[in-house]
């Protein structure tokens, strides 16, 4: 199987199925002499552990990392650093009974039409259990950016419910189990997402995560655009069907006079841009400006309702999937948008000192 790792100079690859005895990632280019200590990735990682909330799936995994290798005396050396995760509440029993049917809206069909096998227990390789270890290497990426790189994440609609912008307050992504910057939204939220929990169903999200602090430089402007490797990043994401940056889909309604960030000079010499329709990226190369990007997160396709489908041996069949889901899983794919967001900026980062200086 190809494709089981991500970036360039900062590169993580991660193995391990859903319902195995583990996950892990070996995250290489790793500077040396960087303090890492497995409480400083356990932080993130407890962020987006389940069963944290009745709105998220009750599988009960602690996430508790360990640092194999790269790591001496609390530094690291330079050398691949290796990561593992135990799996301890699997519950394969959850999935017997559709051992030999394809989920609506999973990777079932598309998997074994590929590779005339798969794991039925969660979806194996292909079940978002993976992204546990996204977030494991953005944990390590940010320890690379620094603390001038700040990178923080909100869910901002869920299903047709959009939060108010006016009302934003960062503060308040930590007051709720949605991260959500509205809090009147996030109060609305609770029985939306209740009653779309009794009912078995479940409902889509759009998450937004902004990188301040990022200096002008970033990319590069034909194959390497910045914008280019965030959108392959957040739509890598399990679930995610579209990206946006900046304005995204909203930049085909602006005039040119509208959606052109205009500048002027600070007092300091340094340039200032009056709005932000941009993102924070031109050309591929980011403004100095914060780096914005939002992706949308279908809904979970592990429901109560029962679904038409077809089984292995070419049968027409219904099939309900038993077991613990997100109702919504947008709520979950913030802290994995915000890891995917610090890997793309690590990864730029290096490569601009490579090629700069």
């Amino acid at each position: 199987m190809s494709g089981n790792g991500f970036g360039h100079l900062f590169r993580f690859t991660t193995f391990g199925e859903s319902h195995g005895p583990a996950i892990g990632c070996v995250v290489e280019g790793v500077p040396p002499r960087i303090p890492l200590a497995e409480s400083d990735i356990q932080f993130w990682l407890d962020r987006r552990r389940p069963g944290q909330s009745r709105f998220t799936t009750q599988r009960r995994e602690p996430d508790a990392v360990r640092i194999l290798s790269g790591v001496f005396e609390g530094l690291t050396t330079g050398a691949p650093i290796g990561l593992l995760i135990d799996n301890v509440d699997t519950r394969s029993k959850d999935y017997g009974d559709i051992r030999d049917k394809f989920r609506p809206g999973h990777a079932d069909y598309t998997y074994w039409k590929k590779y005339g096998i798969r794991d039925y227990r969660g979806g194996g390789r292909s079940s978002a259990r993976e992204t546990a270890m996204r977030v494991a290497a953005g944990a390590i990426a940010r320890k690379i950016l620094g603390d001038s790189i700040r990178i923080r994440g909100a869910l901002v609609q869920m299903g047709p419910h959009r939060i108010d912008r006016a009302a934003w307050d960062w503060d308040a992504v930590e007051d709720n189990p949605f991260w959500c910057p509205d809090r009147k939204a996030a109060q609305s939220w609770e029985g939306y997402l209740d009653a779309l929990r009794k009912d078995g169903s479940s409902i889509g999200a759009v998450v937004e995560v902004v990188a301040e602090g990022v200096p002008a430089g970033l990319g590069a402007p034909v194959y390497d655009k910045l914008d280019a490797d965030l959108a392959g990043a957040m739509m890598g994401i399990n679930a995610a069907k579209s990206v946006e940056i900046g304005a995204g889909l909203g930049a085909a309604e602006l005039r040119g006079e509208e959606n052109a960030d205009e500048m002027r000079m600070n007092a300091d010499g340094s340039v200032r841009f009056l709005s932000n329709n941009a993102g924070g990226i031109l050309g591929g190369i980011s403004t100095g400006q914060d780096i914005v990007a939002r992706f949308a997160v279908k809904p979970t396709s592990s429901i109560l309702i029962p679904r038409k489908t077809v089984t292995v041996d070419g049968k027409d069949s219904d099939i309900l999937t038993k077991g613990r889901h997100d109702p919504c899983v947008g709520i979950r794919a913030v802290p994995i948008g915000e890891a995917m967001m610090a890997c793309v900026l690590a990864d730029h980062m290096m490569r601009q000192r490579a090629q700069c200086g």
